[in-house]
């Protein structure tokens, strides 16, 4: 069907076989499309997410195509079920080839999580940083990493205050800055990998407006069924093509050898002036450990 992931990406006759993916929230959305995909395209596939029904639902189908797939469920604002999340990857397999850091949202309501930290950011940010982090010795030598950001990243700075406050909280500034660290967080990844002696590439993607992602449910006021309305029109972005970008960072070869890079509709763009920024790069880098009070992670590979 030309209207799935693969082939908007052009992939179809990418063979994934014996290739394993963790898909954070992949129980809806561009999420559930991409390891719908991968699974299609052969690969074993782990789905994550925090609705056991919907996790179900999504191995069910992957498990049809034969595939091997399982869900791991886990609160993304909780420090110890991402460690538990890390911990059952490592249990499923030794190798971990796709690493698809998607989980996320923007919300409403501002507070501060276990660690003090804005909710938005803990959950964007912090989570798939720690994951990562837990995950680097199970990463495949050539493993991808591919993380969700959005073209709402540009028009901010990362405000360090703000990470640690509500006060005059934004939902939807607050979810820009998490988009902002997503992309430099990708990035610096993606340099300190590099001063490894292993090919893992680290990427990050724009996936566009997508009504039918479930994304609107979070705005404030009237916006939710204003956004709805898109739907009935042609120019706005479907699900399946959401995720095609993802899976084309998670499968293509035509990628094969490109890390660091900021990704949309495929193609490589260039992210916002601050999205670029390596002194940020660095700090954000640093200071997330410091948040999470662990050891800075592939600290030999500083910028």
């Amino acid at each position: 069907m030309g209207d799935r992931p693969e082939h908007i990406a052009g992939v179809e006759h990418v063979d994934l076989a014996g290739k394993h993916a963790l898909v954070t929230g992949s129980t809806s959305g561009i999420g559930r499309e991409t390891a719908l995909a991968l699974g299609r395209l052969g690969a074993d596939v782990m789905v994550h997410g925090r609705d056991a029904a919907a996790g179900a639902a999504v191995v069910d189908e992957l498990t049809a195509m034969g595939r091997e797939a399982t869900f791991q469920q886990a609160d993304y604002a909780s420090v110890d079920d991402v460690r538990g999340l890390a911990a059952a990857v490592q249990e499923w397999t030794d190798d971990l080839d796709v690493l698809c850091n998607n989980a996320g949202g923007l919300f409403r309501d501002g507070r501060l999580t276990d660690l003090g930290v804005e909710y938005t950011f803990h959950v964007n940010h912090l989570a798939p940083y720690l994951l990562t982090a837990e995950l680097l010795e199970t990463l495949a030598d050539d493993a991808r990493i591919v993380t969700t950001s959005s073209g709402a990243h540009r028009g901010v700075e990362l405000d360090f205050e703000a990470i640690e406050s509500v006060d005059s909280y934004s939902g939807f500034r607050a979810y820009q800055r998490s988009k902002l660290a997503n992309v430099l967080f990708s990035t610096a990844l993606a340099h300190r990998l590099d001063r490894t002696d292993r090919s893992i590439s680290s990427n990050a993607f724009h996936p566009g407006a997508i009504p039918g992602s479930g994304f609107s449910r979070f705005l404030p006021g009237p916006l939710p069924r204003l956004f709805a309305t898109l739907d009935r029109l042609p120019m706005t972005t479907t699900v399946a093509e959401g995720a095609a970008t993802a899976v084309s960072l998670a499968a293509s070869p035509r990628v094969d050898d490109v890390s660091g890079r900021y990704f949309a509709d495929c193609e490589p763009k260039e992210p916002s002036a601050a999205a670029r920024d390596r002194a940020t790069q660095r700090r954000l880098w640093e200071q997330s450990a410091d948040l999470l009070e662990i050891d800075e992670p592939l600290a030999d590979g500083r910028q």
